[in-house]
């Protein structure tokens, strides 16, 4: 479900994005920085100390592991805030370092590329070993477009407490009209393109026929931003 929840995420950053800044007062972007943390702490491994104890860890001791071969990467500028002190506000620091930089989703490929690294940091069954990860950082592609502005000494970066996911607008998704007339005429643009590539039989499974399924409209509204995303 958390996956799910990242595609809807994204989405509703993408739409609201359109009419105001995002920063850290926007609601979608909170929730949006609360699915992906939760994304990175699922099944993390704790680290074996001397004694054999098993202390917790954060999901930003994977990433600044897996991340220091990105080019010019702010793993070392994240380490040196003297504001930001536990590990968990460093990756929260980090994720709204990478977007403003708009390179979230080359932190998150690179890092799923360095698959002996993410096998050390985390248990079977986690969600960045399984296939919904490579789609995942694909996804995140389309946050490039947003100009985001954040203070990183902020609230939001208190480590002390741990993320809050609020499900309620996925319970119930709806586009903008303005979002919908632009992945309308984006669809029309691409299916009269003739261009192979682009058409929906490539991109994805084809749709359950039943049209009441929940799932039938999670497929159609992630087609529906895959080929917005593409054109993008």
């Amino acid at each position: 479900i958390l996956y799910f929840c990242s595609r809807f995420s994204v989405k509703t950053l993408i739409d609201r994005s359109c009419f105001e800044t995002i920063d850290d007062t926007s609601p979608e972007f909170n929730n949006f920085a609360a699915i992906l943390e939760q994304i990175l702490s699922h099944r993390l491994k704790g680290q074996i100390t001397w004694f054999g104890y098993e202390s917790p860890r954060s999901f930003w001791d994977y990433i600044r592991v897996a991340c220091r071969k990105v080019s010019h990467n702010c793993i070392c500028s994240i380490e040196n805030m003297e504001n930001v002190g536990s590990s968990r506000a460093k990756g929260r620091a980090w994720i709204r370092v990478a977007l403003m930089e708009k390179h979230l989703s080359e932190y998150i490929s690179t890092a799923l590329r360095d698959f002996k690294t993410t096998r050390r940091f985390y248990e079977d069954g986690a969600i960045v070993l399984g296939e919904e990860a490579n789609m995942l950082a694909g996804m995140l592609l389309g946050l490039n477009a947003i100009d985001f502005s954040f203070c990183l000494k902020g609230e939001g970066l208190d480590g002390s407490f741990p993320a809050v996911i609020d499900y309620t607008p996925y319970l119930k998704f709806t586009q903008s009209s303005d979002s919908i007339s632009s992945d309308e005429e984006e669809l029309r643009t691409l299916g009269s393109s003739g261009s192979e590539g682009s058409t929906p039989e490539n991109i994805g499974p084809p749709f359950i026929t039943d049209e009441n399924s929940w799932y039938n409209k999670c497929k159609r509204v992630e087609q529906k931003y895959r080929l917005a995303l593409e054109q993008k």
